[in-house]
């Protein structure tokens, strides 16, 4: 256990122990380049200069059983030891890349039956998926099925998820047809497969390189909210953009901003033909076997498994559906556009491409600006599912190497045709719900792709295109994020929710490309305002009880355990209102960061610590600077003919603690804030000294910037106006075999006299038989601080740093009224 322990100054058996530890930085200094700094007139040694590390040697030095323990700050060269790669992270890294080696060799043919249900049941969906979204990018069908079919092949060696599955979508098909036709604006000499391939292989590269070094931690810049927003502002712009399809309305530009595309259907409604039946009522169709089959396996829940493969095939029931009502309405057809509606037509059968893609310099340059918007929506698409069907199904996935997936399968995919691809939402939830168990699953997918495109290809000519509209407006359907998340959205963070509106509003009125950055940049902002603008609390005391139900039992109110806790003066935590909070001790600030502490908020903090302090404590020497000619223009005293307040009540300053537990790192400006506070401070305080404690740093780069600074030991006035200075450690045991040392309290840190009292305390909870071993021993054995002795002012917690202050406080008091 942890116990707080106060050392006296005498010097012990310890002292020659001690001064090697404390002297070992010295000798590892003593090196080429502290040589060479010095050639160059840098002082390494400023800090050994004012550290005071002799008077804290000889405190620490005296205790019995105490193992010194001096904390080395930590190097740029243990930092690159640490990223410098070893035999075994190579050899763990290369086994990475292919996580499949994990579970391969324990596939038995329970998994095999889940991933051949699994893997032909997303099959029957892929297909009329693909040749529409095929359709959406400004590609024959024949490139859906491309896309589909590499995708399902490769992502298995690769994959940290068995649910995701890879190929064509909504929105990246969406988002390539608008830069194939934005790309042939200017270069009509491109075809769209050529733009639509090299764009993959580009970008792919590119996830390729991010999840080689092992970069997807970059996922987590993109918010939730950006992801919704663009989710449902790119739903909402494809199924509007099918409309017009799916009406058999000609002549509208259904790449225009949404709200025009709105505006055009509407004006074009009394042109809609025939192809409207064919795609109405598959719509309605879709929509009506889904409420069916939920409604049914609610009534049934014994056949609910029956009941949700009969769902996930509806859009293969239906699509079957209209291609034999249009083979019987078209049967002597053979010209497509001779057809009574507008049918699918002539798709090729087999893979008609085949090699590398061209890609030329003029071509990247043309889609060069292109490329951030397509990783971006080929990580939001990916990761996020991944993640969400990884918590869901109780396993996590690696976000680098799913970067390493997708990356190869866009970059092998164009091989064959493929344009980029990445997870599909509705597809990866069919399939996890079909009971996958592996990603192998994806290999029976692949296959039925392939037979659909040597064996089906006839088939698919007389697929109405209305029906395959209404196929795609059901899907995007499921994109749409329902009122009610968006209210839990408000209940969380309301102004999450402008930014989501916004972010679909400009996907409706301008693009897609356009409402992807607004959503990022706009959470990117957010993030760095709430920095800027944070706000610390300074604390007071409450003391707390520990109660139960049975603790006024009878009347008895003196069961509750007491303990002192610290909360903010002005409730800004919620804290009731009604508690009794104050100061630990005259003059001592308690100041909480609520935020990090970085140059975004360091000047502010530091102002409003500042003016607290101004404000609550007064100037230790108040009639100074007689003459108002003397006084600086900020501070000039009374008005004329006032004096200076000499029965000013509030006390002069004594201490300031720093709660640093939400600090996780701090920069070069933010210790420069501390330490011109601490100057100013010092002024205010002048003569008397002002010691700075820091509690809850766990960062050892945090603790070695705020030495750096002078901070974490007391300094030498500190030193010189409190010669009976006892430093405070907390210290634990070091043998956790030890009964004794398995049930040491905490040691109250007034003074070594006062062990004997806390021992009588700590014997009476466990039987009198710790407290005979303790007087027995003096001091408990093998115990050594957490934090080393040459910081005695940082401290575990925020008690242990104000028991710290107070005690030296009240030592120093008898030392000043003797002077007296």
């Amino acid at each position: 256990m942890v116990s707080r322990l106060k050392i006296p100054r005498e010097h012990g058996d310890h002292k020659d122990l001690l001064y090697i530890c404390l002297t070992t930085e010295i000798i590892v200094a003593m090196a080429p380049g502290k040589i060479l700094a010095k050639a160059f007139g840098i002082d390494t040694e400023y800090r050994a200069k004012r550290e005071p590390t002799e008077t804290i040697q000889s405190a620490a030095a005296s205790v019995e059983h105490l193992h010194p323990y001096v904390e080395q700050d930590v190097t740029v060269k243990e930092w690159l030891q640490e990223m410098a790669p070893t035999r075994s992270g190579v050899a763990h890294y290369f086994k990475s890349l292919f996580p499949f080696w994990s579970w391969i060799f324990h596939y038995n043919f329970t998994w095999l039956f889940g991933d051949v249900i699994a893997g032909v049941t997303v099959g029957f969906v892929v297909i009329p998926q693909g040749m529409a979204y095929a359709i959406l990018a400004g590609l024959a069908p024949q490139y859906g099925l491309y896309t589909s079919f590499v995708g399902f092949l490769l992502y298995w060696a690769f994959a940290t998820s068995k649910d995701i599955t890879i190929g064509t979508v909504a929105v990246m098909s969406t988002l390539v047809g608008n830069i194939i036709l934005r790309v042939r604006d200017v270069h009509p000499e491109f075809a769209p497969e050529q733009i639509a391939r090299g764009l993959a292989v580009i970008s792919g590269a590119i996830l390729l390189f991010l999840g080689l070094t092992r970069l997807g931690w970059i996922v987590e810049f993109i918010p939730l909210v950006a992801i919704t927003s663009f989710m449902t502002g790119a739903a909402f712009n494809i199924a509007v953009g099918q409309v017009p399809g799916l009406l058999g309305i000609s002549g509208i530009n259904t790449r225009e901003s949404t709200y025009k595309v709105i505006i055009n259907t509407l004006k074009g409604l009394p042109t809609a033909k025939l192809d409207a039946a064919m795609g109405l009522s598959a719509l309605f169709l879709l929509y009506l076997i889904r409420f069916f089959c939920d409604f049914m396996s609610k009534r049934q829940p014994n056949k609910k498994k029956l009941w949700f493969f009969l769902s996930t095939l509806r859009m293969a029931f239906v699509i079957i559906l209209y291609i034999l009502i249009s083979f019987l309405v078209n049967r002597t057809v053979t010209d497509a556009t001779k057809a009574k509606f507008k049918i699918l037509g002539t798709v090729p059968s087999g893979f008609q491409v085949h090699g590398a893609p061209d890609i030329t310099t003029s071509l990247l340059s043309a889609i060069a600006s292109d490329i951030p918007t397509t990783i971006i929506v080929l990580l939001i698409e990916h990761i996020s599912i991944s993640k969400s069907f990884g918590r869901i199904n109780n396993y996590t996935i690696n976000p680098s190497q799913e970067l390493v997936a997708i990356g190869f399968t866009n970059i092998l995919g164009p091989f064959l045709g493929a344009y980029p691809a990445t997870g599909s939402f509705s597809r990866t939830a069919i399939k996890s719900k079909a009971g996958v168990r592996t990603p192998l699953a994806g290999i029976f997918t692949a296959i039925i792709v392939l037979l659909a495109l040597y064996a089906l290809t006839s088939v698919f000519f007389f697929i109405p295109s209305a029906s395959l509209a209404g196929i795609i407006i059901h899907a995007v359907g499921d994109l749409i994020t329902p009122l009610n998340v968006v209210y839990q959205f408000w209940q969380v963070s309301p102004i999450d929710v402008f930014i989501f509106l916004g972010g679909v509003l400009i996907i409706i009125f301008t693009e897609i490309e356009t409402g992807i950055y607004f959503t990022m940049l706009a959470s990117v902002a957010l993030l760095l305002l709430r920095l800027a603008l944070s706000r610390g609390s300074v604390l007071g005391e409450a003391k707390t009880y520990r109660v139960t139900k049975d603790t006024y039992r009878d009347g008895d109110h003196g069961n509750g355990k007491e303990r002192g806790a610290f909360i903010p003066f002005d409730r800004s935590d919620g804290s009731n209102p009604t508690i009794n909070v104050q100061s630990p001790y005259p003059g001592v600030i308690v100041y909480r960061f609520n935020e990090n502490f970085n140059y975004t908020n360091s000047g502010r903090l530091m102002d409003e610590l500042t003016a607290y302090v101004q404000h609550y404590t007064r100037p230790t020497e108040l009639d100074v600077n007689q003459k108002l000619g003397d006084r600086p223009w900020n501070n000039p005293g009374p008005r004329r003919g006032q004096k200076i307040d000499l029965n000013d009540s509030r006390p002069t300053l004594r201490a300031v603690i720093l709660d640093c537990s939400a600090i996780n790192h701090v920069d070069t400006t933010s210790v420069q804030a501390l330490i011109d506070t601490r100057n100013q401070l010092d002024r205010h305080a002048y003569p008397e000294p002002v010691e700075w404690h820091l509690a809850n740093v766990k960062n050892r780069w945090s603790r070695r910037a705020f030495s750096a600074g002078g901070f974490g030991y007391p300094s030498h006035l500190v030193l010189e106006a409190n010669p009976q200075w006892k430093p405070i450690y907390s210290v634990a045991t070091m043998d956790s075999s030890s009964d004794f040392h398995k049930q040491s309290a905490i040691v109250a840190s007034k003074d070594l006299e006062s062990v004997a009292e806390d021992i009588d305390r700590i014997s009476s909870r466990s039987g009198g038989a710790i407290g005979s071993k303790i007087k027995a021993g003096g001091i408990p054995g093998n115990i050594s601080p957490i934090y080393g002795i040459n910081r005695p002012f940082f401290h575990l917690d925020v008690a242990t740093a104000v028991e710290s202050v107070i005690a030296n406080i009240e030592a120093e008091g008898p030392r000043k009224r003797a002077a007296i």
